[in-house]
């Protein structure tokens, strides 16, 4: 028997049962792939024909040409499909590039109260810090300088934001930093885009929360895991995706 493989468009066999078997197991192939051989009517994916399993054990068909777009290859060699033929992984460089240019858009989220200070209250401020930045009276002070509208625009700014990072993260997989250093993330096993509960709210809104609480401790354990063999981060692991180069 015969059997042809495709992923994201890309034909690739022909195998025999047992390779086929060798890299259900060793995860090479995804249950998602696009299988066909002869006495298949159509393409289907491998999760449809081994009913979940990581073992295909086919019946006896009748041989029949496959009537989806994908055709039969002639002296097509023997090609492995692997992580190779995916999207390569995003350096960490780029990743840090991302992550600053996104986190100056929400540096500017609170540098929005400060606009609303005159001159006065400058150098009031500066009289009751004497070297002792975020002390209470002084927190306590600056609240009282701050209009209320200066709150309402940084509110709102925070809001449109938020909603512009989950549109792109939704639709796309990019913040405004990864589209702007063409990455994105993508499900680790199919590299597709993934849903918005695990790229925002696993990735991002858990992570914020951990970094307030733990500080930089969080931070330096979080981008440890990037150097390891899958280059995932830790918030990576966790939601189960990976950040690859955009394919231009």
């Amino acid at each position: 028997m015969q059997i042809y493989l495709a992923r994201n468009g890309q034909q690739a066999g022909p195998y025999t049962l047992e390779q086929l078997n060798q890299m259900l197991t060793s995860q090479q192939v995804l249950l998602t792939d696009l299988i066909w051989h002869e006495g298949m009517s159509e393409w289907k994916t491998l999760g449809e024909v081994t009913h979940g399993q990581a073992k295909y054990l086919p019946d006896g068909a009748v041989a029949v040409e496959p009537i989806n777009h994908f055709k039969k290859p002639q002296n097509n060699p023997y090609v492995k499909i692997t992580a190779s033929q995916d999207s390569a992984s995003a350096s960490i460089l780029s990743r840090a590039i991302a992550k600053g240019i996104d986190m100056f858009f929400w540096f500017i989220a609170f540098a929005i109260p400060t606009f609303f200070l005159n001159e006065g209250n400058v150098k009031e401020l500066e009289k009751l810090s004497n070297g002792a930045f975020g002390s209470p009276k002084l927190q306590e002070q600056l609240m009282q300088m701050i209009p209320t509208e200066a709150w309402q625009i940084m509110g709102l700014y925070i809001f449109i934001m938020l909603v512009i990072q989950a549109f792109l993260l939704a639709k796309r997989g990019q913040s405004i930093g990864k589209m702007l250093t063409g990455i994105k993330i993508v499900d680790q096993q199919t590299n597709q885009i993934v849903n918005l509960t695990r790229v925002f709210l696993i990735r991002s809104v858990i992570f914020i929360i951990l970094n307030l609480v733990f500080t930089l401790i969080i931070a330096i354990i979080d981008y440890a895991f990037v150097l390891g063999q899958k280059k995932q981060t830790l918030h990576d692991a966790l939601a189960k995706t990976k950040v690859v180069k955009v394919n231009k």
